[in-house]
């Protein structure tokens, strides 16, 4: 079986790509292991494991968020936060984080909230007399409210892994997401009173009601999902079709849509529901492999060995998904270890739900998380600022989401009262 790690090494520092990687490492293992006369089954595992149902909702979710962020929206959030949040002490810190929750709420994506807003407040921060790498870290920080609030491509993933519901998840995520919003926002008051931020009233700020009925189309989107995925008038699919079509309208209402930018929309929709797709389907082989091989009842009997159940189980989770989230892209993290850890998890007890919720937040710490924390990276790439510089000025904020997290994980009714209010099965 040596072999299979080997050619793992090798075609990793070759910088093949992952989905490649994974593929060429499954088929290697079936010979490696003697299981050769299995690959023949290999093309129905691969359509078993993308034939899911709430699978179909990803691309169309990831249209919305790409329609509305190329229609014009980040400037009408951002004032409306401003009108909000900007007149306390450490205003535009808190700006940063409000539109954070303002994004998650269209785009889904850690990555692509940075993106978005490094470019705008890292600049506008700085010329008000933060640090940069302040500016940097807190932007950085404030991406990961997005795949928690929904709606959130990883937890679809999740969900069509587990068979959880993805309108179940969605509604466990809205706590969490603004439990993390006001952490930071407490964090980022006690920072901005040690170190004098600016802050306090400034005519230059935008009014109240004219920012919120500019930006009450963008602010619409995110309800308008959550409703009809809460009060079931529609399944996740459905609500994500109505969400592009809500899209557009906004699109036509900011003065943003036209045939170009619905194709560039399309393109990179596209582009990156394949990428998601294929990785899916090259690790659903290592994972038809492991069900051959017992991985996952060896796995069980260690557990049960050490005497790892139930809370101490979770933790020991933790501990995996935090180590995996620093290395590995989320959508790989989480196809690959879900199907190996998550059963385990249920058969002891814990709620798969509740469970979603903490592995997913778990591995969205990895994206501001050096060595490779990839929002860390989009902000520093965007910005030109110094990565280990910017990671460690990350520090306060990780350490603030790290206690966020076992704060979920101990107490499992965070995440499933709203679930179970909106009339979900929780158990």
């Amino acid at each position: 079986m040596w072999i299979a790690p080997l050619a793992f090494v090798v075609l990793l520092i070759s910088g093949t790509a992952f989905a490649y990687l994974m593929g060429a490492v499954s088929v290697v293992t079936f010979f490696a292991a003697d299981r050769a006369q299995y690959l023949s089954i290999m093309p129905q595992r691969i359509f078993a494991q993308l034939d899911v149902f709430s699978f179909m909702a990803m691309p169309l979710f990831i249209l919305t968020a790409e329609i509305m962020t190329r229609a014009g929206v980040t400037r009408s959030l951002i004032d409306f936060a401003m009108a909000m949040v900007g007149r306390f002490k450490g205003g535009l810190g808190h700006v940063n984080i409000l539109t954070s929750v303002f994004f998650a709420g269209i785009s889904g994506s850690a990555i692509a909230d940075s993106a978005a807003l490094s470019r705008t407040f890292v600049p506008e921060m700085v010329a008000r007399g933060y640090d940069r790498y302040y500016a940097g870290a807190i932007t950085a920080a404030s991406s990961m409210i997005g795949p928690i609030i929904p709606p959130s491509i990883i937890m679809i993933i999740y969900g069509g892994l587990t068979g959880v519901s993805v309108g179940a998840l969605f509604s466990a995520g809205i706590v969490p997401g603004l439990l993390l919003a006001v952490s930071l926002m407490a964090l980022n008051t006690l920072i901005a009173h040690l170190r004098n931020h600016p802050g306090g009233r400034d005519p230059s700020l935008p009014r109240f009601w004219p920012a919120l009925r500019r930006a009450a189309p963008a602010l619409m989107l995110p309800v308008i999902i959550l409703g009809t995925l809460v009060f079931g008038l529609a399944t996740p699919t459905e609500g994500s079709a109505v969400a592009v079509c809500f899209a557009l309208l906004a699109g036509l209402f900011y003065n943003g849509l036209s045939v170009k930018m619905v194709a560039e929309a399309l393109e990179a929709t596209a582009r990156l529901t394949g990428t998601i797709f294929i990785i899916l389907a090259a690790i659903s082989l290592l994972g038809y492999l492991a069900g051959q091989l017992g991985w996952s009842e060896a796995l069980a009997d260690w557990v049960d060995s050490i005497g790892l159940t139930g809370t101490k189980y979770l933790f020991f989770l933790i501990a995996i998904f935090l180590v995996a989230g620093m290395f590995m892209d989320t959508p790989v993290a989480l196809t690959l270890l879900i199907p190996l850890f998550v059963p385990q998890a249920v058969e002891q007890g814990i709620n798969p739900i509740h469970l979603g919720i903490v592995l997913c937040f778990n591995l969205c710490i990895g994206l501001i998380t050096p060595p490779l924390g990839k929002c860390l990276v989009v902000v520093a790439a965007l910005t030109d600022l110094n990565y280990w510089r910017l990671a460690r000025a990350a520090l306060p904020f990780i350490a603030v989401q790290i206690l966020l997290l076992l704060a979920l994980a101990y107490w499992p009714e965070i995440s499933l009262a709203l679930p179970r209010f909106a009339g979900f099965a929780v158990n």
